[in-house]
């Protein structure tokens, strides 16, 4: 998502994105849900190239995104060029090639479910202050609950469809798994596994080597 011609309900994510850039002086800010660990599609964007840093988080398999939604908290890091702790060395190499200096992801959550992750990027080291923080927090609440109520209308155990439609190039990966599934004679998630580590190995985004196996250019057969 996250393009603006998309109009409807959905391009209010984007416009919380966008809030959060001119509220708490940031570069960017993106919006991601999250099935099984894993991210799996750019719900907002506050510009089209923040889905492209977001995506690097589904490619490396690691990065603040992830942490926050497995430990359902905030996940902070002032200085991803120059941090306190190392938590994900392929996310920081590659963020910071991206122009990512800090970064802080916001669990979106409602009890003990966790629906996605708002991540919050600037283009230069700097913490947010308890009251930026405070104000992030009431921001992924907001997309919090317009996720919800976009989920209201949907059948159960489906996504709405105003969230299930995802840029062609997430379409096109899972199109991509579905097919190395098939050939390797594997699970949808060995498949994914499988992209992923043949992207990071290759150094390539994930979207190209999907791109490739969907035009029959790439076949996987051989050890992941």
């Amino acid at each position: 998502m996250g393009d603006a011609d998309r109009g409807g309900s959905a391009s209010m994510l984007d416009r919380v994105c966008t809030a959060a850039v001119e509220l708490l002086s940031l570069s960017g800010a993106g919006l991601s849900l999250m099935v099984a660990g894993e991210l799996r599609g750019t719900a907002g964007v506050s510009e089209p190239g923040i889905a492209a840093v977001q995506e690097l988080q589904l490619t490396l398999g690691e990065g603040p995104c992830v942490d926050a939604w497995r430990g359902m908290e905030p996940v902070l890091e002032a200085d991803l060029a120059d941090p306190e702790q190392v938590r994900w060395p392929a996310f920081a190499h590659a963020g910071v090639q991206a122009g990512v200096r800090a970064v802080f992801a916001l669990p979106l959550q409602l009890g003990a479910a966790a629906l996605g992750v708002l991540a919050l990027y600037r283009d230069r080291p700097a913490p947010l202050s308890d009251e930026e923080l405070a104000l992030g927090l009431v921001l992924a609440e907001v997309a919090t609950q317009t996720i919800l109520g976009l989920q209201a209308g949907a059948p159960p155990e489906e996504l709405h469809v105003l969230l299930a439609d995802e840029p062609a190039h997430w379409a096109q990966i899972h199109q991509a798994t579905g097919m190395v599934s098939a050939q390797l004679g594997v699970s949808l998630d060995e498949a994914f596994v499988r992209l992923r580590s043949f992207a990071f190995a290759n150094d390539c985004a994930l979207r190209e080597v999907a791109g490739k196996v969907v035009a029959r250019r790439l076949r996987l057969d051989g050890p992941g």
